[in-house]
């Protein structure tokens, strides 16, 4: 059993890792400031008598008392509705939170795992996207809070691991989706599965032949896990190589839920990157994962949760 500190824990991503390393065997503790992360998610989690939650902000000072195996940085404003609504946050809690568990994590001779995205890649000029790539990124755009924050961690992580000898991860993410995403999430399969289910029409953005490449949640936790137990320090890329239109996953989004609203189009937000996609040879020849749930039956498997949260 290993005592791990999982930041972001109430989040999308972050309850659903507890919940995975819970029943793992391991403790965990949860730490969250819940500006975007909900305690409800961590509903099972607090049935255990091995998980602790604590209610704190990871761009202050962290303190963990006893020994630690491991940290596990999630903590994030992922979605564009948040870290647009708070850009300074997003980048401090990539920036300051990074370099407080990084601090932590040398303190206690803990093993790291950072969590970035795809979005480091920019509105890529290369597809599918090799971890080699540069990106094309705008640090002066209206996403740059986010990308910047998540590339500037990228950095800190390993300026820790050549001049502490850290033992680091690093897991480029993909678009993810599943139970537990805010309906008010801002990114487009919440958006869709809302209005599919309300019977208002789905609002593309665009002409809709932007791709993306989605990763059902349950396969994006295995493939975080993967990478966490393996010696892998650099970074890999963890997603669904996928890749659909977005007019492609509307259909799709109307198909699994029955609905029979119209897709309209509004006018593209600014430097929406055109395609994504991940290159995983290193995940499947270093890491040993890939995922294994297609598109269809991960939406299925989703509908109930976002009736769920439909008031």
């Amino acid at each position: 059993m290993s005592r791990i500190l999982v930041t972001g824990a109430a989040g999308f991503l972050g309850s659903h890792l507890t919940d995975r390393l819970l029943a793992d065997g391991h403790e965990v503790i949860g730490m969250d400031n819940r500006v975007s992360g909900q305690t409800e998610n961590l509903d099972d989690a607090f049935e255990n008598d091995r998980f602790s939650f604590y209610d704190h902000d990871v761009t202050e000072f962290i303190h963990v008392s006893g020994e630690l195996d491991a940290v596990l940085h999630l903590a994030s404003l992922a979605s564009p509705v948040f870290y647009r609504d708070h850009p300074i946050k997003t980048l401090k809690v990539g920036a300051l939170g990074t370099h407080k568990t990084l601090g932590l994590a040398k303190e206690k001779d803990a093993t790291y795992l950072f969590t970035s995205t795809s979005e480091v890649y920019g509105d890529p000029e290369v597809n599918p996207q090799p971890e080699e790539y540069r990106g094309n990124v705008d640090p002066y755009g209206p996403r740059s809070c986010y990308d910047e924050s998540k590339r500037y961690g990228e950095s800190l992580v390993r300026a820790y691991r050549d001049k502490h000898d850290l033992d680091v991860r690093v897991a480029r993410i993909f678009n993810t989706y599943g139970p537990r995403m805010r309906l008010d999430d801002g990114r487009v399969i919440p958006n869709f599965m809302k209005q599919a289910l309300t019977g208002k029409d789905l609002t593309v953005y665009g002409d809709g032949e932007q791709t993306r490449s989605f990763c059902y949640v349950n396969d994006m936790i295995e493939g975080l896990v993967s990478l966490f137990e393996s010696a892998v320090d650099e970074p890999v890329n963890i997603g669904n190589p996928d890749e659909r239109t977005i007019n492609e996953l509307a259909e799709v989004v109307l198909d699994v839920t029955g609905s029979d609203s119209e897709i309209t189009h509004e006018e593209l937000p600014p430097q929406d990157p055109q395609v994504r996609r991940p290159d995983l040879s290193k995940a499947r020849s270093e890491v040993g994962w890939e995922p294994t749930v297609g598109l269809r039956e991960g939406l299925r498997k989703s509908v109930p949760y976002f009736n769920s949260q439909i008031e």
